[in-house]
């Protein structure tokens, strides 16, 4: 089965093929990261036109790399959700209509569903069961995976995804957008003995997070230290190093607790090299397998919506012939297959 796949949620446009027999056949991504950072961050409104503007011209551009037609698509997945509802209904509109017209099946694909299983893209893939982290601008979150749509939430962030809190702290330093990459990249220059923030909740059982009050702590250390080429590094080390050491904390407690002896980390910030290394580490340590997807697979693409979405199709599922999009939507409310 040959499965078109569309992602619109945010801030990037992508489309991708995938075949049931053969794998990933292709895939394309349009970054608005540009057009954003002229306002220091994402706006919806733009977001949408983007899409709108990119998302066809993408897929025309898609299908002569695979050397295929429309007629030969056999399936559509499309992001409907969580995500910005504007960028989202392009999305669905597109991939909806594509289906009604070719008269195949459609489905809406969970976000962080698509994250969670982009690891299946690569040729060493994670057995069920297994540990997901998810780490992105909106999500921290930490699941035991026993199978597609089988998912048990073991712990969340209260406060600020790491993703959110990592850019919420660039802007503060004056690093510029987009703020992940940019702070990770000014932390390479900094001195981690310097400064000493806290580790969130470690303290305390349980495998919740919170991030919030490190980019309070950063502003705090700033205010006292002033924010010169070399105080912007040392701030952004210590910053980082407090999340990598929070989720490395966390993970090995859900390691042991669980006993499960593979874990996954996707999103956005799991193309953080301090995060990779570290977990890295940890799962040596603990006895573990830990799996990633490759890099242009931690940030939104339409790959992984294509994945998740030819499991849910094969499975028989479907949408009815209506457009729609849920910006909000729980991870728990998505059905075993």
């Amino acid at each position: 089965m040959i499965v078109l796949g569309i992602e619109t949620s945010c801030d990037e446009t992508g489309v991708a093929l995938y075949c049931s027999a053969r794998g990933l056949l292709g895939h394309q991504l349009y970054s608005q990261v540009e057009m954003h950072a002229e306002y220091g961050g994402v706006v919806p409104e733009l977001a949408s036109r983007d899409h709108v503007r990119k998302l066809l011209p993408l897929l025309e551009s898609l299908l002569s790399q695979c050397e295929l037609t429309r007629a030969d698509i056999e399936g559509v997945a499309y992001t409907a959700g969580p995500g910005l509802v504007g960028a989202l209904l392009v999305g669905a509109s597109v991939g909806r209509s594509i289906a009604w017209s070719l008269g195949v099946p459609a489905v809406g694909v969970h976000h962080m569903e698509g994250h969670l299983l982009a690891p299946m893209l690569e040729a060493e893939q994670p057995a069920f069961p297994f540990l997901a982290l998810l780490v992105s601008g909106g999500h921290s979150q930490l699941f035991e995976v026993d199978g597609v749509g089988r998912y048990k939430l073991l712990g969340e962030t209260l406060d600020d995804a790491a993703g959110e809190a990592f850019d919420k702290t660039a802007k503060l330093l004056g690093l510029g957008y987009p703020g992940g990459p940019v702070l990770a990249q000014c932390a390479e220059r900094g001195d981690p003995t310097r400064f000493r923030f806290p580790r969130p909740m470690t303290d305390r059982p349980g495998l919740d997070f919170s991030f919030s009050g490190l980019k309070t702590f950063a502003l705090n250390t700033a205010q006292k230290n002033g924010i010169d080429t070399q105080t912007q590094a040392d701030i952004s080390r210590s910053f980082q190093d407090a999340v990598v050491d929070t989720f490395a904390i966390k993970c090995r407690r859900a390691l042991r607790q669980t006993g499960i002896p593979r874990l996954v980390m996707a999103g956005g910030v799991s193309a953080n090299k301090a995060l990779r290394a570290r977990l890295a580490e940890l799962a040596e340590e603990e006895g573990a397998q830990i799996f990633y997807p490759r890099t242009e697979f931690c940030t939104d693409n339409g790959a992984m919506i294509a994945y998740a979405g030819c499991q849910r199709l094969m499975a028989g599922e479907h949408e009815p012939a209506a457009i729609g999009a849920t910006p909000r939507w729980p991870m728990d409310e998505l059905s075993a297959v």
